[in-house]
């Protein structure tokens, strides 16, 4: 893929407006039109001055690669688009360069991307970070904490697949260099009532569903569980498989990033096995029992998952059975044991679960902490990472919703205190006069929750620990009497007369007008999830464990340190949690990421506009644009500034060699801006209104199309002078070239004419002295030939009377060898090759050699047969033996023939020898088995066949059952007569008998066989070398068999087979018997 181009500004092919600051008009219908807009093209990254706005595309976007790492490293913040990457940065130089503690505040609503912009953060900063062995491997570890606590901390929700149920705030250490160091993590309020209670849609923590999913049956049977999710209680089945992810390979994911963060083996088992133990408490059930004194009691139903439970955790089971049916309650010296009916157990066996699950939770963190932190002494720089639950509105809002909502109003409050700090303390850098600016403190709602008097949280609290009876009505009529007349709080059941007759408030309910909107919280619970009890006995229960994690993890259940104080509520541990995460991020320059999630459907190109209305409201959006653009909407260093608009004005234009401000301040008196739209600070212009900013954008625009018609006009001026001048030079070049050409080729024409005449004059004088040569040569060769004819006429004359007798003989012999001789050397280079299938041959020159011709070919081809016989082994020529021999006996005879002729013959088809189920057999045989194949007997009665086994040896031919193995008769090749076969394409044959021998009793044999053609070949051959007499093969379609005193005619014909393609016997009478073949 073609790297992206680069945008060398924020304001450059802007979609929509980058930084909602320059928005004009600002109003809420804008600020949603404006995401939208940004949404639709791809653009999730807005800005709110320092803020990033992130909408969650629910699809994966090419923006996050490393070439994208490479393009935001040490840039200006406002010098590309928008991008998570920009705050990023700016947070990671501000922290190496100005020595300044960051803090990233990630917040959002579920669902709306918050996971994930913490991991972008994080990756962000191990990419740009030093290099090395250690830091390596610090970073590794650091990035490497998010799947273990994902595992054991997410959940599927309706919203989310990977929602957040714990919040998390991380403190990565640096060195002087920027080199991460360490990091610590603290987690916030994990909903642990999950663990036994999860809403329609939703599922459990993820780590029960990898487990069960991803273990190996070893680990599982270990573990004491079953792979099936419906084995266990606490699962909820209608949302177990979720689509898109693969629990068995994030069950591996989660294991290695458990060793590479620093878990032991027997660490991450004894994890496991905690896991495994609050799975199956959930399985564990109650039956009421009545006692003499008439009050019920609760009992185990099926102990077996009790038992199961205690020999995982090494519990005595006696002691966790007592437990879960008694409760014990010390008052100063005295103990009072109560027993628990079936709801009474069933809550303490859920609030144990919950206990375990959560304890285990806060002991995965600190261990991580242990391996991951600093391992210097040395001065360190922190950037922290807060990842938590956004503000929350559903249709049943209880307790944890509402510190949830106390958590956001706290972060929204120190977001707006730090925001105008910041605002402030540029203005004071620059030397700008600041002047106040209005807006929505929320310090009273934080007071109306958190007041450590009439707090909603105290009263809770004080409810708690009041004796009597304590319900959640009872604290709702506190709440009615002490908050009645505060102006963010609502109830049916107040003072305040007003909402008596609001029907959209239940009695069992109260409204906070929170900054984000009113939200209504239902009462229930509020009391017994602040108390968050859990039963001595049952701490007591697991602190005697024989697991050395459950132990260490229930430090309460030591009877030797039994603390009869009230251990503190659920809210006043979060209220102090909070208090210590404000007081850390007042510590810190803070960088704000809102997150914003487009539709419920968790779908890609959905923009639900009055879902992200919902979420603008509550995020304060519109009230941090306000915040931002309340002075001054935007400012810029004085160099960009002068560099992006100085072709507004002529003396700035295209050079300003003076200072920078000067240079501005020139360009907007040329401009002639009025005075009170801007201001001139120590090191940035200051533009009081968005408009100002547009107007200068839009006249540099038309500027740039000025110029670049300008630039177009100049260029192609240049371009057609350059272009004429080089037409010129290239007509004189070609006029040289073209002139000295023409003088070449008259040049070349003059001299090959005067070579033309040359050899034309020279070819003169050669022929001449040629004739005149030959003309002399002629009279020599006359001069011989007459002498030599004369000296032949002066030897005939003298010798005539020696020749005249034998002459002609022996002219002829002379001819006749020197053409024999001449046929012999000619064929010597026409022989044809090797191959005894080449029919090729030359034809005869001569026909008085045409017998020779013949025979020479007979040889010839005899000669290479032999040669290619030299090449088989004895095993080959015995195989090339028997397939002569059956194209002998049935070539142009038996239809079945060609069929067989590319089959080998194999012989023993059933290898006796190593099937043990033929030994008897083997034993019973001593001679060399030559056929062994199972045919078909055809009964002598009825025409039916039964299987045999048919066994051919050096001197006998055998029948044996195909079941036993067991020998039914036995025939000496000397007894065996005739075979008989019909001339079509079947397997049957009968073999015929000698009257009178011992194997005749019944008659002669009729047999089916897939291998006839093999079978009749070997028996012919080996009757043949044992008796010294050919067997008689008879081929016919009608024959004669002797059954007993019977003759049979055996008579083939053709027909159809209800069968296929099989051939039938069947017995017509005493005297026929057919066979029909198709």
């Amino acid at each position: 893929m073609a790297k992206m181009e680069v945008k060398t500004s924020l304001l450059d092919n802007m979609i929509g407006v980058g930084d909602m600051v320059l928005l004009e008009p600002l109003n809420e219908d804008t600020v949603i039109d404006n995401l939208k807009k940004r949404f639709d093209h791809s653009e999730i990254y807005t800005y709110i001055g320092s803020v990033v706005i992130s909408v969650n595309p629910y699809r994966s976007l090419p923006i996050y690669s490393p070439e994208k790492v490479e393009d935001y490293r040490n840039r200006n913040f406002y010098e590309l688009s928008p991008h998570i990457f920009a705050l990023s940065d700016e947070a990671y130089r501000s922290l190496r360069d100005q020595d300044k503690d960051q803090c990233i505040l990630i917040t959002g609503e579920s669902g709306a991307g918050k996971t994930e912009a913490s991991k972008l953060v994080m990756s962000y900063v191990a990419a740009v970070c030093g290099k090395g062995a250690e830091v390596n491997q610090v970073k590794e570890q650091l990035l490497q904490s998010n799947p273990v606590l994902e595992a054991f901390g997410n959940a599927k929700t309706v919203r989310n697949d990977n929602s957040s149920r714990f919040g998390k705030y991380m403190d990565i250490e640096f060195d002087f260099k920027g080199d991460p160091l360490g990091g610590v993590i603290s987690n916030y309020l994990l909903e642990k009532s999950r663990v036994v209670k999860q809403p329609r849609g939703e599922r459990n923590f993820h780590v029960f569903y990898q487990l069960l999913s991803g273990a190996s049956e070893e680990l599982l049977n270990k573990l004491k569980l079953e792979r099936d999710f419906s084995r266990y209680n606490y699962l909820g089945l209608d949302s177990a498989k979720v689509n898109g992810v693969d629990d068995a390979a994030n069950f591996r994911t989660v294991r290695n990033a458990m060793q590479i963060v620093g878990f032991m083996d027997h660490e991450a088992e004894s994890v496991l096995e905690v896991v495994a133990a609050v799975l199956k408490l959930g399985n564990i059930e109650f039956k009421p029992e009545s006692r003499v004194n008439g009050l019920d009691e609760s009992k185990i139903k099926d102990k077996n998952e009790l038992k199961e439970i205690c020999e995982l955790t090494g519990i005595d089971q006696s002691v966790l059975e007592r437990a879960f049916s008694f409760r014990t309650v010390e008052a100063k010296q005295e103990k009072v044991s109560t027993t628990l009916n079936v709801a009474q157990a069933y809550y303490a066996r859920d609030a144990l679960a919950k206990n375990l699950y959560s304890r285990l939770f806060s002991w995965l963190v600190n261990r991580i902490n242990e391996s991951i932190k600093a391992q210097t002494k040395v001065r360190k720089k922190v950037m922290g990472v807060l990842d938590i639950y956004g503000f929350e509105i559903f249709e049943d809002n209880s307790f944890e919703q509402f510190i949830i909502n106390y958590c956001n109003e706290k972060l929204q409050q120190i977001f707006i205190e730090l925001t105008l700090k910041e605002e402030q303390e540029e203005y004071i850098r620059e030397d700008i006069e600041w002047t106040h600016i209005e807006y929505f403190n929320n310090a009273i709602i934080c007071d109306l929750i958190e007041n450590n008097t009439n707090g909603i949280l105290a009263m809770l609290d004080e409810e708690c620990l009041r004796p009597g009876t304590v319900t959640d009505e009872t604290f709702l009529e506190k709440l009615n009497q002490v908050c009645a007349t505060h102006q963010h709080f609502e109830s049916r059941m107040s003072k305040c007369s007003r909402f008596l007759n609001d029907t959209s408030l239940p009695h069992s309910c109260f409204r906070i007008q929170h900054y984000a909107g009113k939200v209504l919280y239902q009462v229930e619970g509020f009391v017994d999830k602040n108390n968050d009890l859990l039963y001595r006995d049952l701490s007591q229960a697991m602190w005697k464990a024989g697991h050395a994690l459950i132990k260490s993890l229930f430090p309460e259940g030591n009877p030797a340190k039994i603390n009869l104080k009230r251990p503190p509520t659920a809210g006043s541990q979060f209220k102090a949690s909070v208090a210590t995460l404000m007081k850390n991020l007042q510590t810190k320059n803070p960088n704000y990421i809102r997150c914003i999630k487009p539709n419920d459907k968790k779908a890609a190109h959905i923009f639900n506009e009055g879902l992200v209305c919902h979420q603008v409201r509550y995020l304060g959006l519109l009230e941090n644009v306000r915040v931002r653009r309340a002075g001054y909407a935007f400012r810029q260093a004085y160099e960009p500034c002068l560099e992006r608009y100085k072709m507004l004005c002529k003396q700035t234009w295209p050079h300003w060699k003076g200072p920078a401000r000067a240079g501005v301040e020139v360009l907007f008196n040329e401009l002639e801006i009025p005075v009170e739209e801007y201001s001139f600070g120590r090191s940035k212009i200051f533009i009081r209104n968005p408009r100002t900013l547009f107007k200068l954008e839009d006249l540099r625009k038309q500027r740039l199309e000025d110029l670049a018609t300008l630039i177009q006009k100049i260029y192609r001026g240049w371009k057609c002078r350059t272009h004429f001048l080089l037409m010129r030079k290239s007509q004189i070049v070609i006029a040289a070239w073209f002139r000295r050409y023409a003088q070449q080729k008259r040049y070349q024409q003059i001299k090959s004419s005067a070579l033309v005449i040359q050899s034309y004059i020279r070819g003169w004088k050669a022929r001449k002295i040629l004739r005149e040569l030959k003309h002399q040569k002629r009279c020599e060769e006359a001069v011989t030939t007459i002498a030599a004819y004369w000296h032949g006429t002066q030897v005939r004359r003298e010798y005539r009377k020696f020749f005249r007798a034998n002459a002609g003989k022996k002219i002829y012999e002379f001819t006749l060898q020197r053409i024999v001789q001449k046929y012999f050397l000619e064929m010597k280079n026409k022989v044809p090759s090797l191959s005894p299938i080449d029919k090729n041959w030359p034809s005869r020159p001569y026909l008085f050699l045409d017998s020779t011709h013949k025979e020479l070919k007979r040889i010839f081809h005899l000669w290479r047969c032999k040669k290619y016989r030299d090449q088989f082994t004895d095993q080959q020529k015995l195989i090339y033996e028997e397939k002569l021999e059956a194209s002998e006996l049935f070539k142009d005879k038996k239809a079945l023939y060609p069929s067989s002729v590319g089959q080998p013959f194999q012989g023993p088809y059933l290898e006796i020898n190593k099937n043990p189920k033929y030994k008897k057999l083997k034993d019973a045989i001593e001679e060399k088995i030559i056929i062994a194949e199972v045919v078909n007997k055809i009964n002598r009665a009825n025409g039916k066949s039964t299987s045999r086994i048919f066994l051919l040896t050096n001197n006998n031919l055998l029948l044996a059952d195909q079941k036993s193995g067991q020998i039914k008769s036995e025939v000496p090749l000397v007894d065996v007569t005739k075979v008989s076969m019909s001339s079509q394409n079947d397997g049957f044959f009968a073999i015929h008998l000698k009257e009178g021998c011992e194997a005749a009793s019944k008659g002669d044999f009729l047999f089916s066989s897939d291998h006839l053609i093999e079978m009749a070949t070997k028996l012919y051959r080996t009757t043949l070398s044992q008796t010294k007499q050919k067997l008689n093969i008879e081929i016919s379609d009608e024959f004669l068999v002797q059954f007993r005193q019977d003759k049979v005619c055996v008579k083939f014909i053709q027909g159809n087979q209800k069968n296929g393609s099989v051939p039938t016997c069947k017995r017509k009478n005493n005297r026929l018997l057919e066979v029909a073949v198709p």
